[in-house]
């Protein structure tokens, strides 16, 4: 019974860790911009599901975007939070089960992280982008801002903090004394 409440307790310890993490990297990044925060975002989310697993990083893709709506960080418009939410679970999910908590060949881990940046990507320019600036009363210019800031930078900061969240997964599991699964 130890055993069972000694790893819950460490993985909301390491889950709390890295929204912490992500919070200050949210906050310390904002005025470098998209590329920059959201690349440091997705590191995490990567981190999260990597290292510590699956419900880590489920748990911290959740909690990213309305910490990001409470610091002012990001669209200020309420609706576009659960999108972003769904975009971050999509490539946590697809990350973590394609690549998972495991040493794969460079090629294989490459790739699942291609396919989890894509789809958050597609998803969050169908949620955002065609869904919601349809539906929204909003201007011209907010719709042309969400077009940009919801199409190809995602792609860039979902590859970008992925391959870095590739990168440092091993090296932390390692420190944790996480075996590969």
């Amino acid at each position: 019974m130890g055993s069972i409440a000694n790893k819950r307790i460490l993985w909301i310890t390491e889950t709390a860790a890295l929204t912490a993490l992500l919070i200050i990297l949210q906050t310390v990044t904002k005025p470098a911009g998209q590329y920059v925060t959201g690349s440091c975002v997705n590191a995490v989310l990567a981190v999260s599901a990597l290292a510590v697993g699956l419900g880590s990083g489920l748990t911290v893709a959740l909690l990213s975007p309305f910490f990001a709506f409470l610091l002012g960080i990001g669209p200020q418009l309420l609706p576009i939070v659960p999108s972003t939410a769904v975009g971050n679970l999509v490539f946590v999910i697809l990350l973590g089960l394609l690549a998972g908590r495991r040493e794969l060949p460079l090629w294989r881990s490459g790739g699942a992280l291609l396919a989890a940046a894509v789809c958050k990507f597609a998803v969050l320019y169908l949620l955002v982008v065609k869904l919601l600036c349809a539906v929204l009363p909003l201007k011209e210019p907010q719709i042309a801002a969400f077009t940009v800031m919801f199409s190809y930078p995602q792609l860039v900061t979902a590859l970008t903090g992925g391959a870095i969240g590739l990168l440092l997964a091993p090296a932390l599991r390692r420190a944790m004394k996480r075996q590969p699964l």
